[in-house]
């Protein structure tokens, strides 16, 4: 739907100032909190997207966002899901710092000070970094040199960390990202892992006091009890296995190859490939880059469901199909240089009354979880809400593909949700109720993305 310029919604410019300062609250100083009370300490794939939003204010400080994130890498390249804030009050944030206790356990992690958890999320950051020095380019200011020295010192890094993933996650070299636990695919409660995490048996977990609760109105917008039971009881699993990967690849219970994770990886790859140009990388690491992406779209061709138009998770333990609806299903879009019949089956499948095309959707906007699912929740995070990050994505990937016009619905659209709801985490699909945790930085970050036309 579209509406005239007269209407009582706020005009879009509005929303530049508000996204501004929602990042001037959350920066700690060299990095970004995710929200001011869920989320207090650095999540590596939010601070991904809140760099692609900086960019447009200050690419210095875009580009300072990564590099701090990256002081938590591990020796052996993989990026954690959560640096730790080291001035936050014990007990801010569970499971925090205490609990991981990763560098006490695994001669892989960044030694004390810096505190991270163990497991890992999607890799945008060096989308981000292509973005920054893309902004950096057409502004051709006096910080330009500055973005060069940045992508010289970062573009190593990412290679480490792209190799991490290209093979101690992915050991078969099927070109798709193994994942150990719900919190690495970002997606926590979908329902994408219902039947693998069904078939976990729960042992004796350590007690433990929840504070996500307390940041919400409706204890429905957040994962349950017994989901949370699960979420530690592999995280106890993989404690037990000091974060020996090798070890947890061959004794974990949660073991499955993530298409949307593995999707992000792909279109990170060419990203990488491009700032090999940039570094003038060697020969033989830009011909690594692109065997991975050339892997990396086989192995998701290969998941694909001819039925329902869409890319399946695969689950190692039962070597089988993850059969679920979800916006993870869109993972060829995102990896992008897909041929015309699979391209229109995946716009098809958008368009069609599982997504777009609901027509009790508040906004023409792709709920997480279809409707049409058994299990869709409208409230519960991952089961159904909206989230303007992975609207973003879908937007980014149809403009690479060539579909301006969905692309531009899908911007604007959004743009509309975030003037009449706030820069909230995810939103209601049915009503279009904000919910999860306000002033959310990725939120702000992407919606300055959309705006920079009317900068």
């Amino acid at each position: 739907m579209s509406f005239p310029l007269e209407d009582s919604y706020r005009r879009w410019r509005d929303l530049i100032p508000e996204a501004e300062a929602v990042l001037r609250l959350n920066d700690m100083g060299g990095w970004t909190r995710a929200s001011p009370t869920l989320y207090p300490h650095q999540w590596s794939w939010d601070s991904a997207f809140i760099a692609i939003g900086l960019a447009h204010l200050d690419t210095r400080r875009a580009a300072r966002e990564l590099e701090t994130l990256f002081m938590g890498q591990w020796r052996d390249g993989k990026v954690p899901h959560i640096v730790f804030d080291p001035h936050a009050p014990p007990g801010s944030y569970f499971p925090g710092p205490e609990h991981w206790a990763t560098a006490a356990e695994s001669p892989d992690a960044p030694p004390r000070p810096t505190r991270t958890s163990s497991l890992c999320q999607p890799p945008v950051h060096a989308i981000a970094a292509c973005r920054i020095l893309e902004i950096a380019r057409e502004r051709d200011g006096e910080d330009l040199a500055d973005i060069h020295r940045f992508v010289d010192a970062m573009y190593p890094r990412l290679l480490s960390w792209h190799r991490y993933l290209a093979t101690e996650r992915d050991p078969e070299r099927s070109g798709l990202v193994t994942i150990f636990h719900p919190w690495e695919s970002g997606t926590d409660n979908s329902p994408r892992w219902d039947e693998a995490l069904d078939a976990v048996p729960i042992g004796e977990v350590p007690h433990y006091r929840r504070r996500d609760l307390q940041h919400v109105e409706d204890a429905a917008e957040r994962p349950t009890d017994l989901e949370y039971d699960r979420y530690l009881w592999l995280v106890e699993l993989v404690k037990r296995a000091r974060y020996d990967e090798a070890v947890v690849y061959v004794s974990h219970p949660f073991l499955v190859k993530d298409v949307l994770f593995s999707a992000i990886l792909v279109a990170a790859n060419e990203a990488l490939l491009k700032l090999s140009d940039v570094v003038d990388a060697p020969d033989d690491e830009r011909m690594k880059i692109s065997s991975w992406i050339e892997r990396g779209r086989a192995g998701l061709d290969g998941c694909w469901d001819e039925g329902l138009g869409l890319c399946l998770d695969h689950d190692l333990r039962r070597d089988a199909p993850l059969r679920v609806r979800t916006v993870a299903g869109f993972a060829p879009l995102v990896a992008g240089s897909l041929d015309p019949g699979r391209l229109k089956a995946l716009l098809d499948t958008l368009r069609s009354p599982d997504f777009l095309g609901n027509p009790g959707l508040r906004w023409t906007l792709p709920p997480s979880t279809s409707p049409r699912e058994p299990r869709f929740h409208p409230r519960s995070y991952w089961r159904g809400p909206v989230w303007p990050v992975i609207n973003w994505l879908l937007w980014w990937s149809l403009e690479r593909a060539g579909e301006s016009g969905l692309a531009a619905h899908i911007r604007e659209e959004s743009l509309h949700q975030l003037t009449r709801g706030g820069l909230a985490e995810y939103f209601e699909p049915l009503t279009g109720q904000p919910l999860g945790s306000g002033d959310q930085s990725w939120t702000a970050a992407v919606a300055l993305d959309w705006l920079a036309p009317d900068y």
